[in-house]
């Protein structure tokens, strides 16, 4: 088949969706796919890579690091014709999964669109009155669905909210895989401890993620001041980078914790297995996730987690199996950091369970799962197949 999979944020961002999209890519390209990802150029953004068509676009006026891509850049639509794609799948219902929907409908080809995003809490990237634009988003994401011939969740629990707010499109659950040892072949866990300056018993907590307000860090950083009262020689690495940076940095300089705290920024993803691999505990603050690739990551790596509980922490912990799930409230949240740690056979089992629940996430596994619902969309000429209008969010 020939796929094509349009995105308005690929790499050089560091993100879950641009790595989502490009673990279904190289997945796909390995089963023996032609895959083509069109995604903005970015300034400095390197040279022509085989498989990427990128489109130009103008700086998001709202986060430096984006770029808003206009698909009807002369040249662009022509290009995209010229693929001759057979499953166009959108990863936004605007800009170039706007564009694709328009591309789809033209060619007669069948449009796929994955749900990545609870847009509803990324209002605060919008001018204008939260509350209205969070409305508006939700309504234009479900009006996209809708004009999908089949969606994708990342989870269940994800699965039910597009049922909720109305989506009527059939959705299949196919979540973004991860490969089952995050590590790289480098240091050794002790030479990771050192670097960082610790000793084998000091606790060490991990949370890698986007440095953003939806991310909710500064409710990690309140509940570490509660941490430190129990395990004033614990420390924690906070693995990203991005706009909320300086004001969280000042808040562990006003909190008087900033020497417990280590910002690394960015990360190459085949380095940060190390900082897995150092760590005892992973936390994970963030609500707005609707898969949390970190956390399964985590999982691979054997760390147990402490989430507040949100969507997909609950699709991906098990009732507990793996981890806690606290409300989001910094003296529960610490005081689960706080008796995990007291735990070590808890944190153990909890780590060998992780272990197993993120081996059904393989990435060749998760991609054969897609290549089999668009076949069977390519096969029927975009009427969903029978077996598909069956995974329905309700019974998610």
């Amino acid at each position: 088949m020939r796929i094509g999979l349009f995105t308005n944020n690929y790499r050089p961002l560091v993100n879950g969706l641009a790595t989502s999209v490009e673990s279904f890519a190289r997945a796909f390209r390995r089963a023996g796919h032609e895959v083509t990802v069109v995604a903005p150029r970015y300034p400095d953004g390197g040279p022509p890579e085989p498989g990427v068509l990128r489109v130009p676009g103008f700086r998001a006026p709202t986060h430096h690091a984006y770029v808003l891509p206009v698909a009807s850049w002369p040249g662009v639509g022509s290009r995209v014709a010229a693929l001759q794609l057979d499953v166009f799948h959108a990863q936004h219902p605007l800009l170039l999964g706007a564009a694709a929907a328009r591309w789809a409908r033209r060619s007669k080809r069948p449009l796929v669109y994955t749900y990545h995003t609870h847009y509803d809490r990324y209002a605060h990237y919008v001018p204008g009155p939260s509350h209205l634009v969070a409305r508006l988003a939700v309504r234009q994401a479900v009006a996209f669905a809708n004009r999908a011939d089949l969606v994708i969740a990342p989870g269940p629990a994800v699965a039910h909210t597009l049922h909720t707010q109305g989506v009527t499109t059939p959705v299949a659950i196919v979540p973004t895989g991860v490969a089952l040892s995050p590590r790289s072949a480098g240091i050794s866990r002790m030479e990771a401890r050192h670097a960082l300056g610790l000793e084998e018993g000091d606790p060490l907590c991990l949370s890698v993620g986007r440095l953003a307000r939806e991310k909710n860090q500064a409710f990690l950083l309140s509940a570490w001041i509660l941490i430190l009262r129990d395990l004033p020689a614990a420390r924690l690495v906070l693995v990203g980078e991005g706009d909320d940076r300086a004001r969280l940095e000042r808040m562990t300089r006003d909190l008087g914790i900033g020497e417990r705290i280590r910002f690394v920024g960015v990360v190459p993803h085949e380095a940060v297995g190390d900082y897995y691999r150092a760590a005892d505990l992973f936390l994970f603050p963030s609500t707005s996730e609707t898969q949390g690739i970190v956390v399964l990551e985590a999982m691979a790596a054997g760390l147990p987690v402490v989430a507040v509980a949100s969507d997909a922490a609950e699709d991906l912990l098990r009732d507990g199996r793996a981890g806690i799930l606290t409300p989001e409230e910094p003296e529960p949240f610490a005081r689960s950091v706080v008796r995990l740690w007291a735990q070590p056979a808890r944190r153990q089992a909890m780590g060998m369970a992780g272990r197993r629940i993120a081996a059904e996430y393989a990435p060749d596994a998760c991609a054969a799962r897609l290549l089999g619902l668009y076949e069977g969309l390519v096969r029927v000429g975009r009427t969903v197949p029978a077996h598909v209008r069956a995974v329905r969010p309700r019974e998610a």
